[in-house]
């Protein structure tokens, strides 16, 4: 009577097994499929003595996709790697705006705080009074971009973020109302760097670094303070006559400014950094979800509906011409040779990250290609997302 009650639960456990077998057989296929699709998009786009970059791909914290292509530094011939730190461009307004945060939830500031409240040197306060700081978080504040950077590059080529911001100082008219429209503005995160020097009495690097990186274990990450770091990053590049001539510090007008595009890292501590969102590592979760829901303000009045949040870019299910039905997170960077992208779909665990230093034709300037699909048909952005979709991941 023991031997054949032992059978039926024998029998149960191999079957238990070889089903978990097939599913992992099944994973195993499907994760190979994508990593080959991947790599169709990518493949062809970088040659080996050549600027190239890094893309991961991770679902359920598993890594789907990892893959680098080409040379760091065309000069020594380094290679990129997974852990090649490269500047993410405005991926740094995100570090930038959740220092903010953080600021806000130790009862330091507010985000309703008067811009004058920080910067009384403004020329004629009556005209800024009612920018508020959650207007320069949203591209909302209506300030103008009063540098003259064309006719002053060798000024720009080291103004830090004092020197980028104090043009606005000037300003004589908005260009709207504070929150009626969007306009992508890089000053007003040089502006929100020089807050939290303001309100906090030290470098705003600094103070990212111990509420940010530390916490979020982002040991390889660095932000730009004057000149970025000779050794150990990736240098950027643009197609010229034929060859790639590097276009970073000392190059590009601007660069030296960190709070609109400072932060280096590598696909690998970015990952770390949404980890740590995801977790509420260094903010409650409340303030974590604040930042990644879509601003409306009360008197708006632009073309189409808001997108932005505390800095991430936002393609909510609504949107008529999202065609994935899913919320995608995004932030996209940009700046002289260097190209990147930030994409988290929260609610199926997926992280998409591309960090590159040379222009794609491939990747478009679009702050936000998944609220219009169709004008955006090819990007990269839209393309891994795709593939992701014919998979069922996003069902």
């Amino acid at each position: 009577m023991i031997r054949n009650s032992i059978i039926p639960a024998v029998r149960s456990s191999v079957l238990t097994t070889i089903g978990a077998l097939c599913l992992f057989a099944s994973c195993t296929n499907q994760h190979m499929e994508i990593e080959h699709e991947f790599e169709n998009l990518y493949d062809e786009l970088f040659l080996p003595d050549q600027p190239g970059g890094v893309v991961l791909v991770k679902k359920n914290n598993e890594t789907v996709f990892l893959k680098s292509y080409g040379l760091a530094d065309l000069e020594s011939s380094e290679k990129i790697t997974p852990n090649t730190v490269f500047n993410t461009g405005s991926i740094s307004k995100t570090f930038v705006a959740y220092g903010i945060l953080s600021l806000e939830e130790a009862g330091q500031l507010r985000l309703e705080d008067s811009l004058m409240t920080y910067f009384p040197q403004f020329e004629n306060p009556e005209i800024v009074r009612k920018v508020r700081v959650r207007h320069l978080l949203t591209h909302t504040s209506g300030l103008p971009d009063l540098r003259r950077v064309q006719e002053e590059i060798e000024f720009y080529l080291t103004a830090r973020d004092e020197e980028n911001f104090a043009p606005l100082y000037q300003t004589e008219a908005l260009h709207f109302k504070p929150g009626q429209q969007f306009e992508y503005s890089n000053p007003a995160f040089n502006g929100l760097a020089l807050i939290i020097e303001k309100t906090t009495g030290q470098k705003w690097q600094d103070f990212i670094r111990e509420t940010i990186f530390t916490p979020s274990g982002m040991d390889h990450s660095t932000i730009t303070d004057g000149p970025h770091p000779e050794h150990g990053v990736a240098h950027g590049y643009i197609p010229q006559d034929g060859a790639f001539v590097e276009l970073d510090y000392g190059e590009e007008p601007t660069f030296a400014a960190a709070g609109n595009g400072g932060v280096w890292s590598s696909v690998l501590d970015l990952a770390k950094y949404e980890e740590a969102i995801q977790k509420s590592l260094f903010l409650p979760a409340e303030r974590i979800r604040q930042s990644r829901e879509v601003y409306i303000p009360p008197n708006w009045q632009g073309d189409h509906k808001p997108d932005v949040g505390l800095s991430w870019f936002i393609a909510d299910r609504s949107w008529p011409t999202n065609e994935f039905g899913v919320k995608i997170i995004s932030h996209t960077g940009w700046q002289g040779g260097f190209r990147g992208f930030m994409i988290s779909i929260l609610e199926k665990d997926i992280l998409y990250i591309g960090l590159f230093n040379r222009p794609l034709a491939t990747l478009s300037e679009s702050f936000n290609p998944f609220t219009s699909t169709t004008e955006n048909a090819g990007d990269l952005r839209v393309e891994g997302i795709r593939i992701l979709q014919q998979h069922n991941w996003l069902d």
